[in-house]
């Protein structure tokens, strides 16, 4: 497996919260292939299939089923793992299920967040924590161009507002615990906003990719509710590669990358719903859709996309793969998955082998491409 990130986190030991989930599958992965020891601290896969029980991950890091909105059992896992770096991605993530179970969203995502950072506070192994967010927390204006991190914070529906919520959370912990002059004590915070994250592995309700593979696999007319709202579509490999690398240079350089951090695709990532769908079908080679907007229905952006200046010079990061190769490599997963099941034959060594090999790809497209992150990560560790 490539080196790249392995020699700050060989070793390591490493929470991951919600890594049950789609996003925290793959970054648990991740992580074990640098040499980590991954703890995960998260509620059972809420779908079946799901790419936690694909990947067989229960037996390659240490699993902890449980509820971040109890205090009681975050502390138990934070002093059991005792972590040197976490990522917290634990979260309610589905804005369509924020209209219907509000007071679950906002517990889950800002009264859960608080549970976090204050085991993470009182740990004291605990040195770097990066909370995970979304695009979504920012005061959304409908504005043709990026957020900045500087921008309002804000929030529609209840899960957009709980997300600018967590970031007002984490900037509080910032300012008022994690100020200390002594590099022995040190705790080191960050937030990271990527949204539309697209991915083998995804199973969830209320998603357009999943909702169009599983239409797919079925040979049934996709049915899409907002094809004009334009989101920056990109691969999960992107913003995860990008959360590795600000938690690599927090441990290493400090106070200088904490605060707030757009991670996004490239520019001509950001098209409807409607184009990305056909771009599906046209990968996968059969399908149709229609469209099911209703006048009423939930309210939903129209136009989000943000601005990634910040991650690029100050990080050296930007995206690797072009709207084209992010959904050629979505597909291609759940092709693989749907062929092994298929034939009985999906193990979870196959798909673990295959999702290693894509993220191997993606490094390597990088490298081929002398994205700025990747190179100054390759000199970042020659120098350790």
């Amino acid at each position: 497996m490539t080196s790249l990130f392995a020699s700050i986190y060989q070793g390591k030991r490493v929470a991951v919260t919600g890594h049950t989930g789609f996003k925290g599958s793959w970054l648990a992965l991740w992580l074990t292939t640098l040499g980590a020891q991954v703890f995960g601290l998260a509620l059972p896969p809420q779908t079946k299939p799901n790419l936690f029980e694909a990947l067989g991950l229960a037996e390659q890091i240490v699993h902890c089923e449980g509820d971040i909105r109890n205090m009681a059992t975050v502390q138990a896992f934070m002093a059991e793992a005792q972590p040197h770096i976490v990522f917290h991605l634990a979260a309610q993530p589905i804005v369509r299920l924020s209209y219907t179970d509000p007071v679950s969203t906002f517990a889950t995502n800002v009264q859960g967040t608080v549970h976090i950072l204050e085991a993470f506070r009182h740990c004291p192994s605990a040195q770097v924590f990066v909370n995970v967010t979304s695009d979504k927390c920012y005061e959304n204006r409908e504005w043709l161009w990026g957020y900045r991190e500087s921008d309002p914070l804000g929030g529609h529906d209840p899960y957009s507002a709980s997300k600018g919520c967590a970031e007002l959370v984490s900037q509080a912990y910032q300012r008022s615990f994690f100020r200390s002059g002594d590099p022995s004590k040190r705790k080191l915070l960050a937030t990271v906003r990527a949204g539309n994250v697209i991915g083998g592995g995804d199973w969830s309700p209320d998603r357009i990719v999943p909702d169009t593979v599983r239409s797919l696999v079925r040979g049934e007319p996709i049915q899409v509710r907002n094809p004009r709202a334009i989101r920056p579509w990109q691969h999960v490999l992107e913003p995860l590669a990008g959360y590795l690398w600000l938690g690599a240079r927090l441990w290493t350089e400090g106070d200088t990358f904490t605060g707030p951090w757009n991670f996004g695709p490239q520019a001509d990532a950001a098209v409807p719903v409607g184009t990305l769908v056909e771009t599906m079908i046209t990968h996968w080679g059969t399908g149709s859709w229609i469209d099911i907007a209703a006048p009423k229905a939930p309210h939903e952006a129209q136009w989000l996309r943000l601005s990634c200046e910040k991650a690029q010079s100050r990080l050296g990061w930007q995206a690797v793969y072009s709207f084209e190769q992010t959904v050629q490599a979505t597909l291609d997963w759940y092709r693989h998955f749907y062929r092994q099941r298929a034939s009985d034959y999906a193990c979870e060594a196959t798909m673990t082998e295959y999702t290693l090999q894509q993220i191997k790809d993606y490094v390597a497209a990088a490298r081929h491409a002398r994205q700025p992150w990747v190179q100054r990560a390759r000199i970042f560790e020659e120098k350790i």
